[in-house]
């Protein structure tokens, strides 16, 4: 008896379509693993820059209330200065007036001073209004003319005295409040504790409301050439808080005019 003698088929060529298919795949799915990475590399990085806003205009915010109980003398709580560090009791500092015959000394002494600033305390700036883009003497050089308007960088705004280890022209958050910004779990916002390089200050221009004298009113009507305010003092005050971010790029800026009201009886 015969065995049966199977017949196979003939062997076909490969042509490698299927090593073609899986380096496409492979290609792609190295393309979709990349664009991944980048877009999550691009969604952290607009993350951390709006982070760092969004701490640095906090930051801002604070120093302008900062400023504000500076002003009226107050502490952190709001309870009234009694003692260090408030301004009446710290040695050589300038002092807000109290009565309208001590405001032309304070400003004909603050307009001696090349920045036209000093503790903080400022006269209005009649030269160039954005000062903090002016950082540093070698990034932008004011004209001759304006040289003697107080524009000088915002280097020597915020220099700091060798003796004291304080801003000489600016000042940091709480330096005359006491606010702290530290809790048992660390800083709040440690732009406002940070001291090298210092991150967050604040400037008070004192300008006047009203001055009959040479008809330079600040803020005038027609009916009565002066607004109604019930101010202590002919004067008010525009406070610059200037906050800068963990990142280079990062600066945020807050103005605020503020009119010290008499309290009634």
């Amino acid at each position: 008896m015969q065995t049966p003698h199977h017949q196979h088929p003939p062997h076909r060529r490969q042509r490698g379509a299927a090593l073609f298919v899986v380096i496409v795949f492979v290609m792609l799915s190295m393309l979709l693993a990349l664009w991944a990475s980048r877009t999550a590399l691009f969604s952290e990085m607009i993350v951390g820059n709006d982070a760092d806003y969004q701490r640095a205009f906090e930051a801002a915010q604070a120093l302008l209330q900062d400023a504000e109980l500076d002003i009226r003398g107050e502490m952190a709580d709001g309870s009234a200065c009694i003692g260090p560090p408030c301004r009446a009791y710290q040695p050589n500092s300038l002092q807000f007036p109290a009565d309208a015959k001590e405001v032309p000394p304070l400003l004909t002494q603050l307009e001696a001073e090349a920045t036209r600033c000093k503790h903080a305390l400022c006269v209005r700036r009649v030269g160039r209004q954005d000062f903090w883009n002016y950082k540093t003497a070698t990034t932008e050089i004011p004209s001759a003319a304006n040289t003697t308007l107080g524009e000088v960088p915002l280097s020597a705004l915020t220099r700091i005295d060798d003796e004291t280890g304080l801003p000489l022209h600016a000042a940091r958050y709480g330096q005359y409040t006491g606010a702290a910004n530290t809790t048992a779990n660390g800083p709040i916002n440690p732009i406002l504790t940070a001291t090298n390089p210092e991150r967050g200050w604040y400037w008070i221009e004192i300008m006047r409301y009203s001055d009959t004298a040479n008809n330079s009113t600040l803020i005038t009507d027609a009916a009565t050439n002066q607004l109604p305010l019930n101010l202590d003092l002919q004067v008010i005050y525009r406070i610059t808080a200037v906050a800068l971010g963990r990142k280079a790029e990062t600066m945020v800026v807050l103005q605020q005019t503020y009119a010290r009201q008499r309290m009634k009886d």
